[in-house]
């Protein structure tokens, strides 16, 4: 049976959060049912998890968005696929911080990582990348933790059930085959740009 007992804290909320917004770390909808499980089994400090989690989320951005920062446009590739590269810069350089409003909102499979990457190796100001950033996380998180105060019983039938602890479980591996896949991706791609000759 696999431990989960760690993430299912306060500082769980917060470290997964910040994995979850790195270059390779693949667990789509995991902090979302973690803020979910959080609200509803605590209804006291049911507001404090969204904070938690944003603030992890800001912690992996910054990193993520330093990464890019440092590569530029010219190593975005090393980083973002190729079909994605174009429609991203020109995303970023029409609005700016505004076009990561609306994916630091949505959930997957809206590609939040490459928008970072891309404002980073576009410097974007981070003044303004920032606060756009934590605040549209802090309301996509705010509204899973409503939900898990709101509807906590029901919620918490559901996902302490026999049969949610094995579709967990199932979530785990795949998020254990993700990030493997993409640290090999993101390894190759870099590997592949270091050999490829001026």
């Amino acid at each position: 049976m696999v431990r989960l007992s760690f993430f299912l804290t306060w500082w769980g909320a917060f470290v997964l959060s910040a994995l979850d917004s790195s270059l390779i770390f693949f667990m789509p909808f995991g902090v979302d049912a973690l803020v979910i499980y959080l609200a509803a089994r605590d209804e006291q400090l049911f507001w404090l998890y969204p904070i938690l989690a944003a603030a992890g989320s800001l912690v992996g951005g910054l990193i993520t968005f330093w990464i890019g920062r440092k590569a530029g446009k010219v190593g975005l590739p090393r980083l973002v696929p190729k079909r994605q590269i174009d429609r991203l810069c020109r995303r970023v350089q029409e609005r700016g911080a505004a076009a990561l409003a609306l994916p630091a909102l949505l959930p997957p499979p809206f590609p939040l990582t490459p928008y970072v990457l891309t404002c980073g190796a576009l410097q974007v100001n981070p003044w303004w990348f920032f606060p756009t950033y934590t605040a549209m996380r802090l309301v996509r998180f705010g509204i899973g933790a409503t939900l898990g105060h709101l509807y906590g019983p029901r919620i918490l039938g559901v996902l302490e059930s026999p049969a949610m602890q094995n579709v967990v479980i199932g979530f785990m591996v795949l998020a254990v085959i993700g990030t493997i896949v993409s640290g090999v991706l993101l390894w190759r791609n870099s590997h592949q740009r270091e050999l490829t000759p001026a």
